[in-house]
């Protein structure tokens, strides 16, 4: 990987595009997902905006922390926030593949078009992302601080890549909050 990090994110990307893809279209069978009832759907709601929220937090130390020098502990942080996404992305392809998604409904219209554009841009910046994050994550596992500091675009992308995806989670997690906790939702099983 570390002679061709470019060629093992699109191989990676691609996985990862083509379950999520494969999973909304119906693509991957129905019996690899168990049967989940509005309960369970709305349980894996919950930890999924757990997983994200302490994901978005570990991305902002992480953040922190290597504008302070502390290449360790940014690491670190980093690599938790990576494997957060991993438990993210099974929780939430379990959702819709066994379960099934949610509307958002009874909220002002004003409020409705601006979840729209909050989710819109949520969805968006997660599909971007990936490649981004996977390349600064692959980069960051594969050379020495050095070798980041000196022959790698690391510092660069991995600016937009926590920018983009502390912004995807974080809309995420408002979006969640407003379908879960604010406004009624309508429910469409899998």
């Amino acid at each position: 990987m570390k002679e061709h990090p470019a060629a093992a994110t699109a191989i990676l990307s691609v996985v990862g595009y083509a379950l999520v893809i494969g999973t909304f279209a119906g693509l991957v069978p129905q019996r690899v997902f168990p049967d989940l009832s509005l309960q369970q759907v709305n349980l894996l709601s919950h930890a999924i905006a757990a997983v994200n929220t302490t994901a978005t937090i570990l991305l902002v130390l992480g953040w922190r922390w290597i504008r302070r020098g502390e290449v360790r502990k940014h690491a670190h942080a980093m690599a938790g926030s990576f494997g957060l996404i991993l438990v993210f992305l099974v929780l939430y392809l379990t959702k819709i593949g066994g379960g099934g998604t949610k509307e958002i409904v009874g909220a002002p219209q004003l409020v409705y078009y601006a979840y729209l554009a909050m989710l819109a841009i949520h969805i968006i910046l997660s599909i971007v992302a990936v490649p981004v994050v996977l390349y600064a994550l692959i980069l960051g596992l594969t050379h020495t601080p050095t070798e980041l500091r000196q022959e790698t675009p690391h510092k660069k992308v991995g600016r937009i890549a926590a920018g983009s995806w502390i912004l995807s989670l974080s809309l995420g997690v408002v979006t969640y909050v407003m379908l879960n906790w604010v406004y009624g939702y309508k429910f469409a099983a899998a």
